[in-house]
């Protein structure tokens, strides 16, 4: 039976629903062309595409690159970097679904709504919301791995590729020791089922990215960085995306990597990684891309796993180099 009171409650519902709603438009139509904090010259905006709305910010002349973070980041990750690529490319920064201000889709079956290839596919949609068929990626960590699949699904969209301090996830996870649990631990962590990893990080989120961030701070992570990673991942819905992430990169991502292992990325292919990293320790970097890749240019940089913040003056100059080649 229906009565005054489920129905009171029901419309108290939809009215606070339906306010929610029109305070995101409202939000998303004040910031859609408004100047993008930490990068001068950069406008933001959001961009809807098939399964999700992906906050992007835009801004420079010239070639047009993209540009994709990594865990637990956002776009803040490229601060040092694209100011002054802007110079001469025309860079679109963006959030990777589940990421940052981006939005947070449902899990999908098999984590499949977290897929690389569904991430690489809000990125294509990206670009062409800007007017870009054809365009360079750069992705570091996890952005790196939307951009292998990217350069694999959408090959005539990619002129050229980068990936930092990453090798593929296939070869990771066929490549499992000691040392790759010690480094990568999360990796093993964060794939457990819902709600284990979440609600462990969420009950101390700022711990868990202080524990990623400290050693490096304030030299290379900004306290400005710092506070906008945090901002963005003490939203739990975000600790349940990159969990999701995870996931898929256990599951559905090996699946799609598996039945391309006969592929090779056909663009020309820029693998920069860390002196300091697990990566450089573990493998021959550059060989292992050239099991996936035609043509690949290699060099190891300073520093650590983060390298447009750890080591932004050597990773500009190795970029530019790269993309005007």
């Amino acid at each position: 039976m229906i009565t005054r009171r489920y129905l009171l409650q029901q419309t108290t519902a939809l009215v606070a629903v339906t306010a929610v709603d029109s305070l995101r438009r409202t939000q998303a139509q004040q910031s859609a062309g408004a100047s993008a904090p930490m990068f001068p010259g950069f406008k933001t905006s959001k961009v809807q595409t098939t399964g999700a709305i992906i906050n992007v910010l835009s801004g420079g002349q010239g070639p047009p690159v993209l540009l994709l973070h990594g865990n637990p980041q956002t776009h803040v990750l490229w601060h040092k970097v694209a100011p002054r690529l802007a110079s001469e490319f025309t860079l679109v920064v963006a959030d990777l679904r589940g990421y940052g201000d981006s939005s947070k889709p449902a899990d999908g079956e098999n984590h499949s709504n977290y897929s690389k290839r569904a991430m690489a596919l809000d990125q294509v949609e990206v670009m062409s919301n800007f007017g870009f068929q054809k365009f360079a990626v750069v992705g570091h960590d996890r952005g790196g791995r939307v951009a292998h699949r990217m350069a694999l699904d959408h090959p005539d969209r990619l002129t050229k590729l980068a990936v930092l301090d990453i090798v593929p996830t296939h070869k990771l996870y066929h490549s499992v020791s000691r040392e790759f649990a010690n480094a990568y631990y999360h990796w093993f962590f964060l794939i457990q089922p819902a709600p284990f990893p979440e609600t462990l990080i969420g009950n101390s989120a700022e711990f868990f990215l202080r524990h990623h961030f400290d050693p490096l701070m304030p030299k290379a992570v900004t306290p400005e960085a710092f506070a906008e990673y945090l901002r963005c991942f003490r939203n739990p819905a975000t600790i349940h995306a990159t969990c999701e992430d995870y996931r898929a990169a256990a599951s559905i991502d090996l699946e799609h990597d598996e039945a391309d292992l006969n592929r090779k990325i056909a663009c020309p292919l820029l693998a920069l990684w860390a002196e300091r990293g697990a990566m450089h320790r573990m493998f021959d970097v550059a060989a292992t891309w050239r099991e996936r890749a035609v043509s690949v240019k290699g060099k190891v940089l300073p520093g650590g796993h983060f390298l447009p913040e750890e080591a932004p003056d050597e990773t500009l100059a190795e970029l530019r180099a790269f993309l005007k080649s």
